[in-house]
């Protein structure tokens, strides 16, 4: 569980279990069985919004074709009945493992695309499935009436036992993704969705994360289906893979807000009463207006409130006092690697990066010592970023390769680099805006391997050793330039590196914030880290860097100790400039 997350876990479920109490007083009252089963509706789209919003809403990947695995719940049920005359309550379960299922053979092929790809690729899966389903003959597929169990067989004469139910199927969905927006695993997928790049960099598995949520969003959705095929009695293809039921997953999440368990519960209490009383009163003159009143909502979220209306409500009035710090600690001991022999901790040999006719890196060739600072030096555009991006896994090489305390990066993925100690800051700072400080940091940790209190206590000596945890509960959204440096730093940190990747790590700060900043690097140098770091202000590099390698145009024009090279004519040539030398040497 997240730092301070158990109060916000009480307080959640008590606000849901008084709005559960008072649904099922109204639904007893209510004697109409279209109002019933409207009542019914309601908790049946919460529910598989609530499915879209684990894995859309915390990832970030916007999910087109939900209908996919609701369609395959309502069928599982259907069929299983009509075929096998199965009890729908294992047809339910069944539907939920097809759900998950075909989420994994989703999530292999389309966890390759981003953005409107990953979007339309998922829109083709149910349209698919809808003409694979019509052409096996199950145009309409009956349920069995078995109205002498109704519990048993969900047959229920009174329209109220289906509100029920389906109360009882929300509160498990809800309970399920309280409890994932207040672990590791929703911080994970938080993360993810604020940075894909600062997550993976930070040690996580992008995609085994992904495919955790699909896999649970989509065995959510298929439960749902299951039950709404035992609502409806005739399952059509059209009626469970249409448009209209993906359409209204992403809808009733949107509109309420994604992100939040919230959000779905609300947009289904708005948008599911309004969509069906309008299609009653309506429907006859205005075929399809059910889908209109989702348009209309999608466009008055994206021109009044585009994070949706949960969001929109509690930026606006809510005031959400920030968590207590931790207590004042005493930062634990760095854990610094030691090489395994007396060699470098990194050797780099024959690094070559092209992009297409421009060659960004040129045959470099490097070596740092364990608690060395290596300043890498050069004009803009020589490739010092893109060298960073080979050796972190960021970008794949060309030819050579580099070897941490004698184990070959090349070809190992972004994250799997990090998990074996290789911790990595931007040129431009990457952070998760909406995220705590002390989330920010813990992601660090998590990427290790840390977690639980290990994690907690790794994350807060990191904030502590670069002098922010007196603003751990702060969103990284209102930090200061100096503070996001400092909080990417204690993020890295946080991971226990062995080899400090530094990218500009004083730019766009004044001289005093830099001050601060050697300060907290100078300490990690007493305490034996090692460091590699790209910087322009040249003063702060010289009482900084053991070494510089100056790099131009991709080639390795010049390495040594700092005062040899910033004499090097050719690095005054290419980089420094004669005026610099001389204000240098009046000093």
């Amino acid at each position: 569980m997240r730092p301070g997350a158990l109060p916000r876990l009480r307080r959640d479920a008590l606000i849901f279990a008084g709005l559960l109490a008072a649904y099922l007083l109204f639904s007893g009252i209510v004697t109409n069985s279209y109002y019933q089963l409207m009542l019914t509706l309601v908790p049946v789209w919460a529910v598989v919004g609530l499915s879209w919003n684990l894995f859309s809403g915390y990832v970030g990947l916007i999910s087109f074709g939900h209908a996919v695995f609701f369609g395959l719940g309502a069928f599982a049920v259907a069929l299983s009945m009509s075929l096998y005359d199965l009890n729908p309550w294992l047809g339910i379960l069944a539907g939920t493992v097809v759900g998950a299922l075909a989420a994994v053979l989703i999530g292999l092929p389309t966890f390759r695309l981003r953005g409107h790809y990953f979007a339309l690729s998922m829109l083709a899966f149910p349209l698919v499935l809808l003409y694979v389903f019509q052409f096996l003959g199950w145009q309409e597929v009956s349920l069995p009436m078995k109205r002498q169990e109704p519990l048993l067989w969900l047959q229920f004469t009174d329209p109220r036992g289906y509100t029920w139910v389906a109360l009882g199927l929300l509160a498990i969905a809800f309970g399920i993704s309280l409890a994932v927006e207040n672990s590791r695993f929703g911080l994970t997928l938080m993360a993810i969705r604020q940075n894909e790049l600062a997550a993976e960099a930070s040690g996580i598995n992008l995609r085994r994360w992904k495919m955790m949520a699909l896999v649970l969003s989509g065995a959510i959705a298929a439960a749902a289906g299951g039950f709404y095929a035992c609502i409806l009695l005739v399952v059509t293809p059209e009626a469970v893979f249409g448009m209209l039921t993906s359409a209204q997953a992403l809808t009733v999440a949107l509109f309420g807000g994604v992100g939040t368990v919230w959000g779905p519960l609300i947009g289904a209490a708005v948008l599911i009463p309004l969509a069906e009383t309008l299609h009653a009163e309506l429907g006859n003159i205005i075929p399809g207006i059910q889908g209109v009143v989702y348009g209309v909502a999608i466009i008055l979220v994206m021109l009044l409130a585009p994070e949706g209306i949960f969001w929109t409500l509690r930026d606006r009035w809510a005031r959400l006092a920030a968590p207590p710090p931790p207590r004042p600690r005493i930062p634990a001991p760095l854990r610094i690697a030691t090489a395994g022999g007396a060699g470098p901790l990194l050797k780099v040999s024959g690094l070559t990066k092209n992009f297409g006719g421009l060659r960004a890196v040129d045959d470099i060739s490097f070596e740092v010592a364990p608690g060395e600072i290596l300043g890498i030096i050069g004009p803009n555009g020589a490739g010092k970023t893109t060298l960073f991006n080979l050796l972190n896994g960021v970008l794949p090489s060309d030819s050579g390769t580099a070897w941490l305390d004698g184990q070959a990066l090349g070809g190992r993925k972004l994250h799997a680099i990090c998990r074996m100690g290789v911790g990595r800051t931007f040129q431009v700072v990457r952070s998760f805006p909406r995220l705590p400080l002390l989330d920010n940091v813990l992601i660090g940790a998590y990427g290790a391997g840390l977690t639980g209190a290990a994690a907690t206590a790794a994350a807060e000596d990191a904030l502590a050793r670069v002098g922010l945890l007196h603003q751990a509960g702060q969103p990284a959204g209102q930090l200061t330039n100096k503070g996001l440096r400092l909080m990417e730093l204690a993020r890295a940190l946080a991971g226990q590196p062995h080899l400090l990747l530094l990218d500009e790590t004083l730019a766009g700060l004044g001289r005093e914030e830099c001050d601060e900043v050697l300060t907290v690097l100078r300490r990690l140098r007493e305490a034996g880290m090692t460091i590699v770091i790209i910087e322009h202000t040249m003063h702060a590099m010289l009482k900084l860097a053991d070494r510089f390698v100056v790099i131009d145009r991709g080639r390795l024009l010049a390495s040594g100790p700092p005062r040899e090279v910033v004499e090097d004519p050719a690095v005054i040539e290419a980089y420094l400039g004669r005026k610099w030398l001389a204000k240098t040497c009046s000093k």
